[in-house]
């Protein structure tokens, strides 16, 4: 079952620490696209304020998928069954996508299924290891509301090289950005750092262009050109 944003999280995104993830999210999505080309991009699934994470797309056209009608939002399709056909879109943007969902594998299978041959896919995620992690974890131990809203599990970037490997994608770089500790920092900060010195990530990966075999015919006995010659013979005598 796909989760969406409700009033909690409006709220948050409208807080300190919501507005600090957006400012460093808008920020760091152009680069992110910088190169990315094509007709088709894809954001599945809704994050924030509309259609912010798409501002700096290259692309001839962006379409924003999410489970439910919202500001921004395109069309309406489950997230782990896209109305669209196999290898037909050129890049996919996953903004928490996967951490909001029951069976995140489910959705990054499908977005692979979607992809062309080289296509791109990017993937925003909290850092677990992080302070943004434990503070997730003290809430769910004392009984408060999940941090950051909506959130059913929060995946480590190792993890998720894991998966993205497992479904034929390499990964092109990793952005850190957001700090280790939850605060509402003061400015935007998205220099390039590790993905375990920062409060969250952004993945980035292309899909691997499958290798066909060619299985070559198997070689015919070659014909005699050369007529004349004596058979070779082991008889001896007339």
């Amino acid at each position: 079952m796909e989760a969406s944003c409700d009033t909690a999280s409006a709220d948050w995104f409208e807080g300190p620490l919501g507005a600090r993830v957006l400012r460093e999210e808008a920020a760091l999505a152009p680069l992110a696209l910088d190169d990315v080309f094509g007709f088709e991009l894809l954001q599945v699934g809704a994050w924030g304020a509309a259609r912010h994470l798409l501002d700096g797309a290259r692309t001839q056209h962006t379409t924003l998928v999410a489970p439910e009608m919202g500001p921004g939002v395109t069309l309406c399709a489950p997230l782990d069954s896209l109305p669209f056909k196999s290898d037909s879109i050129d890049a996919i943007f996953l903004p928490h996508t996967l951490e909001l969902m029951e069976d995140p594998y489910a959705v990054l299978r499908e977005a692979e299924r979607v992809l062309v041959a080289e296509g791109c896919l990017m993937i925003c995620g909290f850092n677990p290891f992080s302070g943004w992690g434990v503070r997730r974890a003290c809430a769910q131990y004392f009984g408060r509301p999940v941090f950051p809203p909506q959130t059913r599990r929060l995946l480590s970037e190792r993890r998720l090289r894991d998966w993205v490997a497992l479904l034929g994608f390499d990964v092109a770089s990793v952005y850190g950005y957001l700090g280790l500790l939850p605060s509402k920092g003061r400015t935007v900060d998205v220099r390039p750092r590790a993905a375990l010195t920062a409060g969250a990530y952004l993945l980035k990966a292309r899909k691997r262009v499958s290798t066909l075999t060619l299985v070559r015919p198997r070689r015919r006995a070659r014909q005699r050109v050369l007529i004349g010659a004596a058979e070779p013979t082991s008889k001896v005598g007339p």
